[in-house]
């Protein structure tokens, strides 16, 4: 019997990256990446671009997605650096199950990128560092109910993203960014009292300071090789777009007539031959 291949995409604000996964988690074949479009970004824009960076992967049997906002039942709840005026309310995980004709899950970013990294013991917690600032947290391999700290004051009135977002790091400057990224790990662990912390993103790179033994910077490919273990446990949150036949976009009678359940989408992709491993 053959294993399943999954689909992994991880939607950034600034790039959105797929690649496939087997379900041992290795990539198979070269990971893509497209820009990310304009903000605010329109439901119909952010699937035209997922069709874009899907488009060269072969054939897939399920697909996993990391979206950067809070996420419940697989439906965009906010989307702080895409526009949550335009995509809330929009069910993207029912959407793609229509589009693909194949199984989706769709989690938050920081959490997909958490069942990359964590070892499944004890309380683990993940700070992601890239356009915004994203966490999740587990306990025993569990994820635990998502929290948008990253939308919590931390210095003043600045919020995470305010305080260590890409902006912060552009305008202050690499040190002074390191020194607010590290006043925010110790700040979480007095929140948290985690067992072990995950720094990923694309600004982790760039983290100069000495880390404790129980902090660990990341690869940020755990995005992508993380969707494998959403089909590994019971998220009782994806139940609704297992089937693809059942996927449809938000019902018009709960989302006013403009809003992003009833934008015209792109035509259902046909699928890439399979990509060499």
């Amino acid at each position: 019997m053959n294993e399943p291949r999954t689909l992994a995409i991880d939607i950034g604000g600034t790039g959105i990256k797929a690649a496939l996964v087997d379900d041992a988690g290795n990539i198979i074949g070269e990971r893509q990446r497209v820009p990310t479009p304009a903000k605010p970004l329109a439901p119909v824009d952010l699937v035209r671009a997922i069709d874009q960076v899907t488009a060269p992967i072969g054939t897939f049997d399920r697909v996993s997605v990391g979206f950067p906002g809070y996420v419940r039942d697989g439906r965009v709840v906010t989307a702080p650096n895409l526009g949550t005026d335009k995509l809330a309310g929009f069910d993207l995980q029912s959407v793609l199950a229509e589009h693909f004709g194949k199984p989706v899950r769709v989690l938050n970013d920081a959490d997909v990128q958490g069942f990359g990294a964590i070892e499944g013991r004890g309380v683990e917690m993940v700070l992601t560092l890239g356009t915004g600032a994203g966490t999740a947290i587990f306990r025993d391999g569990e994820i635990m109910p998502h929290l948008e700290l990253a939308h919590h004051p931390i210095s003043g009135n600045k919020t995470y993203d305010e305080y260590i977002g890409n902006a912060a790091r552009r305008k202050k400057g690499k040190k002074s960014w390191n020194k607010r990224v590290a006043k925010a790990v110790e700040i979480l662990r007095q929140v948290v009292r985690f067992d072990h912390l995950y720094l990923g993103g694309g600004n982790a790179k760039d983290i100069t300071f000495s880390l404790p033994v129980d902090v660990t910077i990341v690869p940020n490919t755990d995005g992508l090789t993380g969707g494998v273990r959403l089909w590994r446990n019971n998220l009782k949150a994806h139940a609704a777009a297992d089937d693809p036949g059942t996927g449809t976009i938000a019902a018009e009678a709960e989302t006013p007539q403009g809003t992003a359940a009833n934008q015209d989408l792109p035509d259902k992709p046909e699928q890439a031959p399979d990509t060499p491993e």
